[in-house]
């Protein structure tokens, strides 16, 4: 029997120690909910989930990109819907003013519709979106991930010769009104192709929204499984280690108290 040294209350002390720095630990794993509240405790874990959830910051942000493209090529058809409704009326005046039972006069009151619609149609070439216009032959890059990848979105003029024709004509007279006819059955064609070239972005740009937000979930449930802690097997772990600190507690302070058995020895 020693009075110096006391392995037992050194042995209590160091599993006291133990035993609380566990407790600390599951304490601020429940209070933060990830198991990750140093680098220490998975370092390899730390640096996997890092990179998880940057990738799905990214995209997230690809995600506003594609919804916006969407948006704009949801209202350039809306454009295109109306400019469709005046060349169908356009086309039907272009009939109409080569009836022969007509004069000029009559023509020319015809023409006056005829080139308030072409007008509308003119003005519609300058209507943008926050500033991008809706109406270019330029084509618009859409970032489609999160690594900076594209989908060329191609881009709708009005400027093409379909439209320009149609919008120099006049059907003032049946002959004009012959080729006004055809200008407007051209400018009509263009705009069916203009329309499926959007439709074909639409669907390919909803299939990218899509796939962005299934991997950024399937990303989002992998960080998950590194980083967030399961609340039921550590409150479990808590209720352990806070009986470990409170029985570690009364074992150092019982441990303290045997060299004063040596004193007996000494009576």
């Amino acid at each position: 029997m020693v009075i110096n040294t006391n392995m037992s209350a050194t042995v209590a002390a160091a599993n006291l120690d133990q035993s609380q720095t566990m407790l600390a630990k599951s304490l601020a794993r429940l209070s933060s909910g990830s198991k990750l509240t140093n680098p220490s405790d998975d370092a390899a874990g730390t640096a996997v989930s890092t990179r998880l959830d940057s990738e799905v910051n990214r995209l997230n942000a690809a995600q506003s990109n594609v919804a916006n493209a969407i948006s704009f090529t949801q209202a350039q058809d809306g454009y295109l819907q109306k400019i469709g409704s005046a060349l169908d009326r356009m086309s039907e005046l272009s009939i109409s003013a080569q009836d022969v039972t007509k004069t000029n006069a009559d023509r020319v009151l015809y023409d006056k519709e005829f080139q308030t619609l072409a007008a509308y149609v003119n003005s519609v070439a300058n209507k943008d979106f926050n500033g991008v216009s809706f109406f270019s032959s330029t084509a618009l890059a859409v970032t489609t991930d999160g690594d900076g990848g594209t989908f060329n979105m191609a881009g709708i003029s009005l400027g093409v010769a379909a439209y320009t024709n149609m919008l120099a004509s006049n059907v003032g007279t049946t002959t004009t009104a012959e080729l006004a006819l055809a200008n407007v059955k051209a400018a009509i064609n263009q705009l069916a192709n203009d329309r499926a070239s959007i439709g074909a972005a639409q669907s390919r740009l909803n299939y990218t929204s899509t796939q962005l937000t299934v991997t950024a979930e399937n990303l989002t449930a992998a960080s998950s499984v590194i980083k967030d802690v399961d609340i039921a097997k550590e409150s479990t772990e808590y209720a352990r280690n806070q009986i470990l600190v409170q029985s570690g507690t009364a074992m150092l302070a019982q441990a303290n108290q045997a060299p004063q058995t040596v004193l007996k020895l000494l009576q």
